[in-house]
């Protein structure tokens, strides 16, 4: 499960601090085609999508 930023719809780890308020996904949206598409450093644990899914 992920977690999407009500404030710029950026997406996070469900246990990211930096999401501030936000709401649970189930899955990355499809706009998300690499891992350079997620901004957060939360997302820096991980090397592929494989890990992610």
């Amino acid at each position: 499960m992920f977690t999407m930023s009500s404030d710029d719809f950026t997406v996070h780890t469900r246990e990211c601090d930096a999401v501030g308020s936000g709401m649970p996904i189930s899955s990355l949206p499809d706009e998300v085609e690499s891992m350079d598409d997620l901004d957060c450093d939360c997302w820096d644990v991980f090397d592929s999508f494989d890990e992610i899914e």
